[in-house]
């Protein structure tokens, strides 16, 4: 499993004109899983982004987590994170896991 993450202030993700996701302060989460990855992997990752200590203390330096500081996360599926440009000029996205092996890890996430 892959995780891109970006603190944000909000962030919304819309299909068409449809919201599907939306939040405030906290952070948003590109998601990519490989073929191979499991429940386990899945919930190692989910407690390492909940746990980084990316937010700002009172002196402005990074000490806080998203738990800590009680903030929420928008999670988008992204198997992009998972494409091979070394060869050719067409990336290769054969290490994402297709999606009815993705779908379950993307939830358990």
């Amino acid at each position: 499993m892959r995780a891109l993450i970006q603190r944000v202030k909000e962030a919304e993700v819309r299909v068409g004109e449809r919201v599907v996701g939306r939040i405030g302060p906290g952070l948003v989460v590109l998601l990519g899983v490989a073929r191979g990855d499991g429940e386990k992997d899945a919930r190692w990752l989910a407690q390492k982004v909940a746990h980084l200590r990316v937010f700002d203390n009172e002196a402005g330096r990074m000490a806080h987590s998203l738990l800590e500081k009680g903030l929420a996360v928008l999670v988008v599926s992204q198997f992009t994170l998972y494409g091979d440009c070394r060869h050719g000029r067409r990336p290769d996205f054969n290490a994402a896991a297709p999606t009815e092996q993705a779908l379950p890890q993307y939830r358990s996430f």
